[in-house]
């Protein structure tokens, strides 16, 4: 897990591609609504203190056993030779994109595979479907892929690139 503040780069430096395509998610967060930023005033002023996590009251929500039952849970989910093409299909159109000056990699596609058996476990079911890989296209990919300039000019960024992918790569049925 890392974070990265957008605003001042000064003192931080940016991964290289290879180190970025180890993060499994880019999940971008919008600054808090003021209802939740006043919270975290009223907390710091009653005396939180981050460094000091322990005083928190925070506690285990998940035992070592539950969490090996959850991965042998994930494990189990299904995959049709429909979505492993799908999942191939979106990475090989990522790096054809005009949008793109490098696209997604295998470790992408892993990424993609294991997180959608993830998401598809999570709704309950034993099986992946293609909405759950579309709903995981952005995180996975969106640090893991690099604009050309010219698509910076027209006003793309990540995510509007890999809308306009997920367009082209047929869906299975």
């Amino acid at each position: 897990m890392a974070t990265q503040n957008p605003v001042e780069y000064e003192g931080t430096y940016p991964l290289p591609e290879a180190q970025l395509d180890r993060f499994l998610f880019k999940i971008v967060v919008e600054s808090a609504p003021a209802e939740v930023e006043m919270e975290v005033l009223r907390r710091y002023h009653g005396g939180f203190d981050a460094r000091q996590i322990a005083n928190a009251g925070m506690r285990a929500v998940i035992t070592p056993e539950v969490l090996t039952a959850a991965r042998a849970e994930i494990a189990a989910v299904q995959v049709e030779e429909g979505i492993i093409k799908y999942i191939s299909d979106i990475a090989q159109e990522s790096r054809k994109s005009l949008d793109l000056a490098l696209g997604g990699s295998t470790r992408a596609s892993i990424a993609l595979l294991l997180t959608s058996k993830a998401y598809a476990a999570m709704q309950g079911r034993s099986y992946v479907s293609p909405d759950d890989v579309k709903y995981l296209v952005r995180p996975v990919y969106r640090h893991r892929i690099i604009l050309r300039p010219e698509a910076e000019v027209e006003g793309l960024n990540a995510d509007t690139a890999l809308g306009r992918i997920l367009a082209r790569v047929e869906v299975p049925r």
